[in-house]
């Protein structure tokens, strides 16, 4: 039985109703009062017997009516909001908050829900989630020709809500901005000033530095914990020690390191969804909260500034060439005069604690959650295990492995690139929305001001593209005739870092970081399971800020000789 697809029509009962009260289109909540109505319900003079319950019933039926008039008004403007287009399928919502609350009351996770929805409406549906409307896509196809085939009618991102626009400076970032000038200069900044290849190269010693201070911290734990250590929050800590060493150019302390991680644990936690943001009107209700998001963005800005003025400091008194501890280029160098297309002035602090957020938060996270994952399955596969171990002594004998070495250890690359299939670290895309109106995909009319998300392991777990796509193989890469581009280009078969024109700058970084993590790791120990009772490697997952495992890794290390 077809489906039937979301026509957004204002019912005709409805137009009646409003054609009976006004003659005109209402354009505040006032218009929707009766002339006299505020007079009569504050001023007018009640019997004196009236008691003051019945001034507050009184009240209540204002009230009342007004909760009533707001609500149609509300329901009016969005049924007529699409009138006319057509929009993907799906499910059948209430008035005003859409599937807001069936999403809500399912008690699946968002990941889970959106994959049963797809049994149901197919490649490509809609959800409409109070105020804002999401549209799912869930095959390759449908992400091809929105990301690949069309790469500028869906290249910008979707209105943020006030909590994100507090973080991002009002989309002031180079995934939150907007397509066009802005972002032409924001991205070119992060990929030729501070991601290129060359680039890259050149912080080749804060990487490696990094590395060996994850092998003492990993040793020390051990020898504390009978050999047993968290494969997570070490991984975690190296990464955004390497991560802050590129954005400000300087080797920090543990302490400012961990004060540092902990106020952008606080953003992220700041920066989860609440019903306020898909239903703006309840807004008023949250004010504790939005006194917390002001109180976060307070302490950011209080601990970031000042390395911020460090590295300026650096840069004027020439430091920065005639020391060790310092690096010769950051991240931070590039921000400091950046001329950005359409405005005179260069970013402010506020900004600039924005644009080094966004770096630190997003690839600490991503990288770390993607160790957690390849970690378990080489404990899982002992024998995958001494093949790369075996490798690695093959590439580099007793010498410490480099990036440089990675990139010559073919089956490291294929491991690597079989982990970001099988356990991607976001299962969404960052949304993308269309830049013009009158945008069609499949067929169907994309609003501008709808959310556009691409569901990842619909197309890495798609059978159809993947001989056992459930099955964790590296050697599809090597034998099995199944290698790919993770740009999507020509074929999209796996797309971990997004593809298209908004594709992730980071890609390059990521990859490096984890290669040579990983084989860094192989190389100064032998990984196996902290729980010895027998029992099968739990590769449940969960949503936190990534795709987490369902319980936390813990492993038992051996140092190798």
């Amino acid at each position: 039985m077809p489906i039937k697809e979301n026509r957004w029509r204002s019912p005709s009962s409805l137009q009646l109703y409003f054609t009976a009260i006004y003659s005109h289109r209402p354009t505040s909540i006032s218009s929707f009062v009766p002339s006299g109505f505020f007079l009569y319900t504050y001023s007018h003079k009640l019997p004196p017997l009236v008691s003051h319950r019945a001034k507050m019933d009184w009240l209540t039926i204002f009230f009342t009516l007004l909760t009533v008039v707001i609500f149609f008004y509300i329901l009016h403007k969005k049924t007529n909001k699409y009138a006319g287009l057509r929009l993907p399928p799906g499910p059948p919502g209430w008035p005003i908050v859409g599937n807001l609350f069936q999403v809500t009351l399912s008690g699946k996770q968002i990941m889970h829900y959106v994959q049963d929805l797809r049994k149901i409406y197919g490649p490509i549906f809609t959800l409409r989630m109070g105020s804002r409307t999401l549209i799912f896509i869930c095959d390759a196809k449908n992400a091809h020709e929105a990301l690949i085939e069309k790469p500028l009618e869906f290249a910008s991102r979707p209105r943020e809500n006030q909590t994100r626009a507090v973080f991002s400076c009002d989309k002031f970032t180079v995934n939150s901005v907007v397509y066009g000038p802005e972002w032409r200069s924001l991205r070119r900044n992060m990929v030729s000033g501070m991601l290129s290849t060359s680039r890259l190269k050149e912080l080749r010693g804060l990487r490696d530095y990094a590395m060996d201070r994850l092998i003492e911290k990993i040793s020390t734990e051990a020898k504390k914990n009978d050999g047993v250590v968290s494969v997570l929050k070490n991984a975690r800590f190296a990464v955004f020690c390497i991560l802050l060493s590129m954005c400000f150019g300087v080797n920090l302390d543990e302490d400012t390191i961990v004060k540092v991680d902990q106020t952008l644990k606080k953003v992220l936690m700041a920066l989860l969804p609440r019903i306020d943001d898909f239903l703006p009107i309840l807004n008023p209700l949250f004010g504790k909260q939005w006194k917390t998001v002001m109180d976060v963005r307070k302490e950011q800005i209080e601990i970031i500034t000042p390395l911020i003025e460090k590295r300026r400091e650096l840069l004027a008194s020439g430091q920065v060439m005639n020391s060790e501890h310092v690096a010769p280029f950051s991240y931070l160098d590039s921000l400091f005069d950046l001329k950005i297309e359409g405005r005179e002035s260069s970013p402010s602090n506020a900004e600039l604690v924005s644009l080094c957020s966004e770096l630190l938060n997003g690839g600490t996270d991503t990288t770390a959650t993607a160790i957690e994952w390849g970690i378990a399955r080489l404990i899982e596969n002992p024998v995958m295990q001494e093949r790369l171990y075996d490798e690695i002594v093959a590439t580099v004998g007793d010498n410490k492995v480099n990036e440089k070495d990675t990139e010559k250890m073919v089956y490291l690359q294929a491991f690597v690139k079989e982990l970001l299939r099988r356990h991607p670290p976001v299962y969404f895309s960052l949304t993308h929305a269309a830049v013009n109106p009158g945008s069609k995909l499949s067929g169907y009319d994309i609003p501008t001001d709808a959310n556009l998300d691409i569901f990842i392991p619909s197309i890495s777990d798609d059978p159809t593209l993947w001989k056992d796509p459930d099955t964790f193989n590296p050697d599809r890469f090597l034998t099995g005739g199944e290698d790919c581009d993770m740009r999507g280009i020509p074929l999209m078969k796996m797309i971990p870092f997004g593809a298209g024109r908004r594709i992730c700058p980071g890609m390059a970084m990521g990859m490096t970081h984890i290669t040579l993590m990983l084989a860094r790791m192989v190389q100064a120990f032998e990984w196996s399971k902290a729980d010895k009772l027998g029992e099968a490697m739990d590769f449940g997952e969960k949503l936190e800020f990534t795709i987490v495992m369902n319980k936390t890794l813990k492993s038992s290390v051996r140092r190798r000789n």
